[in-house]
């Protein structure tokens, strides 16, 4: 055991003190010192869930309930600052973040799908039905306003979330199968999600089909596809990406390109002017990479798996300022619908579970495909359905629902992973069913 490591019990105690003095502040009407302890309090929760063992998998949710907290509290501290709106963050922030995602793929992922492609299909298959359609019965059910409903739809419309595979791997699952699935589901969302909405949600508020896909073009693919060439700089073999003279030709190329990319005006840019910003910043976090890559293995002779280190934390603050940001332009709202909301949210995800994993089982796919295709069509890609939702439909009050939805299906993933871990599939079961498969 580390011995520098702080003990968690230790944060355990404090963040207890602090809520027992917040509980005594509160009965007393000491509201001016309550708000502060509240923020205090769940970062103390949040620092000890990342120091538990156990607990840790759901640091990510500890730290949402941070910024929801300080966001509905002090809105103001996620408006605007020195007179520049935080809400211009938000598609640049989930570009970053979908470009750290295509840091962790390879060409492979995405050729994978010609080695098993009846599974591919059937997960994104019912990704892309069960989902949108739970959302619209969802949305009806609790009767949400048009742009509630909208925001419900949406994240019912996107693709796959990244933490799905994460989910695949706990539960023992085919965790191959969910990175492709994860991957060919992202590239057919502009043309997939844009046609959902206009289809579904059209009446409820106005959707521009062109507008969405090159949206998601640009805050999703384009970033994406950046990670990739990211990916060969990381972890590729050959001496364009090993030798240090041509990670510096790389990095300043990156960033020259990136620079004048900001020069040329908008208009310069055509039709491709919709995609501008995400290869700008495409370009720069590859410049960024290499240059990364250099001073750590000349410098710092760091470790080579720096990138896996850093992106997951890069992820989570980036997700977390966009729940603030979003919540803070909602809370009033948030505070008449939010446990509507959350039941929503909550009914979405287990409808995508279920439904995932018991027609997997109807068209005998193997058992660790079965639970796979439960977390992909469950676990939606929040980030986008944020984006889309203040960059395309211009609308806090539609981000709500990715908003609770992502952290959400963090929790029940977590969860079901760690019940499906502890049943350990029958191999003789998994063999008879792949063979089943391939016979089709």
């Amino acid at each position: 055991m580390n011995k520098n490591k702080l003990n968690p019990k230790y944060t355990g105690y404090l963040a207890a003190l602090v809520l027992m003095v917040l509980v005594v502040m509160w009965i007393s009407g000491q509201s001016s010192v309550v708000e502060p302890l509240v923020v205090v309090f769940f970062t103390l929760l949040a620092l000890f869930f990342n120091q538990h063992h156990f607990l840790k998998r759901f640091a990510f949710t500890a730290w949402v309930f941070v910024f929801v907290s300080a966001s509905l509290l002090y809105p103001s501290a996620f408006g605007t600052w020195f007179g520049f709106d935080l809400a211009i963050l938000i598609v640049p922030l989930i570009q970053i973040i979908m470009f750290g995602m295509g840091t962790t793929l390879s060409l492979k992922d995405f050729s994978r799908i010609l080695t098993m492609p009846w599974p591919v299909f059937i997960g994104i298959f019912l990704q892309f039905s069960v989902m949108p359609l739970a959302g619209l019965a969802i949305a009806t059910l609790f009767g949400f306003e048009p742009e509630v409903a909208a925001g419900v739809i949406l994240i019912g419309s996107c693709s796959g979330g990244v933490a799905s595979n994460l989910m695949a791997y706990l539960a023992n699952g085919n965790v191959a199968l969910s990175v492709t699935m994860t991957s060919c589901s992202t590239l057919l969302s502009p043309l997939a999600t844009p046609f959902l909405m206009k289809t579904l949600a059209g009446r409820l508020v106005p959707i521009d089909f062109v507008s969405m896909m090159f949206s998601i073009l640009n805050m999703i693919v384009v970033p994406i596809l950046a990670g990739l060439l990211a990916n060969r700089i990381l972890y590729g073999s050959s001496k364009f990406v090993t030798k240090s003279k041509f990670l510096l030709l790389i990095a300043v190329g990156g960033i020259i390109i990136a620079v004048t990319s900001i020069a040329i005006s908008a208009d310069a840019w055509g039709r491709l002017a919709a995609l501008r910003d995400g290869f700008i910043i495409g370009f720069a976090l590859i410049g960024v990479v290499a240059l990364s890559k250099y001073v750590i293995n000349n410098v710092f002779n760091g470790p080579k798996n720096w990138m896996d280190k850093a992106l997951p934390i890069i992820s989570m603050a980036g997700i977390c300022f966009i729940i603030g940001i979003i919540t803070a332009r909602s809370s009033e709202k948030l505070l008449t619908v939010g446990l509507a909301l959350i039941a929503a949210a909550i009914m979405h995800n287990f409808t995508g579970y279920i439904l995932g994993y018991w027609f997997a089982r109807a068209v005998r796919l193997d058992e660790r495909s079965c639970r796979t295709v439960a977390f992909e069509v469950g676990m939606q890609n929040g980030g986008m359905a944020s984006g889309l939702a203040m960059g395309v439909l211009k609308s806090a009050n539609a981000a709500l629902a990715p908003a609770i939805f992502g952290p959400w299906m963090n929790i029940s993933g977590s969860m079901l992973a760690t019940w499906w871990h502890r049943k350990p599939v029958k191999e003789s079961e998994s063999m008879k069913k792949d063979g089943d498969i391939e016979s089709m």
